[in-house]
């Protein structure tokens, strides 16, 4: 009876290229976006609310006006996370810290959204992100 090999020799060379040009690619990615200087754009609904430069070194805590219980925190190294939320399941402070541009955290039940974009490179006949139906009566 012949045995049965998973992988032969050649599947295990086919696999290691793959996965070298991956991660070649992921790092690749990540040194381009990290050259960029980025900026967080924070959405209420779909209400594009501040944009705020994460390249000054500046470390802050902020909330915005329609929600001062959902703080932000904004740290020196470029980056910003959700760090207080009053919503039931706390995933939007489970995402961490974001950076990159490309990167997006939300608070789906109080309706924020963090987006990190390039800098400069908004063009205000460009649409806001769109985060689903809202209701202005739900706010009272």
């Amino acid at each position: 009876m012949k045995e049965l090999k998973f992988f032969k020799k050649t599947d295990i060379i086919v696999i290691l290229i793959i996965a070298t040009v991956g991660l070649a690619a992921l790092a690749g990615y990540r040194l381009i976006a990290r050259e960029k200087p980025a900026v967080a754009e924070i959405y209420y609904y779909s209400d594009l609310i501040a944009s705020i430069n994460l390249n000054e070194g500046e470390e802050r805590a902020f909330s915005i006006p329609q929600k001062p219980n959902v703080i932000l925190h904004q740290y020196p190294d470029g980056s910003i996370c959700f760090e207080e939320s009053d919503c039931p399941d706390k995933v939007c402070i489970h995402t961490g810290k974001i950076s990159m541009v490309g990167q997006s955290a939300a608070c789906l039940p109080n309706g924020i959204i963090v987006k990190i974009v390039p800098a400069g490179e908004r063009d205000p006949d460009d649409p806001d992100i769109v985060v689903g139906w809202h209701d202005a009566a739900m706010d009272r």
